[in-house]
């Protein structure tokens, strides 16, 4: 413990020394870092997918250093400081874990999230969906609205069901197609198929984002190949003849 104090205690000394004597971190406001650490979550949710466990360890530090940034800046505006932030965090784990710093007593992990909710809701949030950040990827977005009202009830009773409604989905967008019906209800309709697969995928205890991401890494990989071991330019290349590098890379990653 003392070690891990001493490291994050030689950061904040760092930052103090930096934001007073380099140019480039002076000039630094919340705004000006937001971009910046949104391309380093990312950065770090690259390293998560690639189970490059130095990669994560950079990132982490990356993103630790925004963090302290950000809360020296508070404390410029005489706002808060990062041990204000600390506490705070602190705090609100050990009201949000009764089953650890109370009496309540739970069975499983589903009830950890549920009571986690309720909780939030009796600290003032006004909506269970309140913490769901606007500015999240739709995919996310639409994984964690779903997580987050099955919490109060609001759930389908099995996944059959859940297929069932991704089928209809897939039939009325189906029927919009044939119909010619206007964009924005196809687009609506498409939004529908969308959102009940996710759901779906949640039932079966899949990570869609994840999955879509694996399968990003996966069409990358193999049309890479393509271009590499294309005998003449692709576009001068038959379809066919794409297809069949593309089922030797397919072979090839087995």
């Amino acid at each position: 413990m003392e070690e891990k104090l001493k490291a994050f205690e030689r950061l904040l000394i760092i930052m103090d020394e930096l934001r007073e004597q380099c140019p480039w971190d002076r000039k630094q406001t919340f705004q000006s870092l937001r971009n910046l650490t949104i391309e380093e979550t990312y950065e770090l949710a690259d390293a998560i997918l690639s189970e490059d466990l130095d990669d994560i360890r950079e990132e982490i530090g990356d993103i630790l250093l925004h963090m302290v940034f950000y809360a020296k800046i508070a404390e410029e505006k005489n706002a808060f400081t990062i041990a204000d932030a600390l506490h705070g965090i602190a705090e609100k784990l050990i009201k949000r874990h009764p089953h650890i710093y109370g009496d309540v007593k739970v069975a499983n992990e589903e009830e950890v999230k549920s009571n986690w909710e309720q909780l939030k809701l009796k600290e003032g949030k006004k909506s269970v969906l309140s913490g769901v950040p606007n500015s999240l990827p739709a995919m996310v977005k639409a994984y964690r609205m779903q997580e987050k009202t099955r919490h109060v009830g609001f759930e389908w009773e099995n996944k059959s069901q859940v297929w069932e409604k991704v089928v209809e989905e897939i039939e009325e967008f189906r029927s919009a197609v044939d119909q010619g019906l206007p964009f924005a209800e196809k687009e609506e309709e498409f939004g529908d198929i969308l959102f009940s697969l996710i759901n779906y995928a949640r039932f079966e205890g899949i990570d869609p984002e994840t999955a879509l991401e694996k399968v990003n890494r996966k069409f990358k990989s193999r049309f890479e190949y393509i271009e590499n071991h294309a005998p003449k330019p692709l576009t001068e290349m038959t379809l066919e003849a794409m297809d069949a590098l593309w089922n030797e890379a397919k072979q090839k990653s087995k």
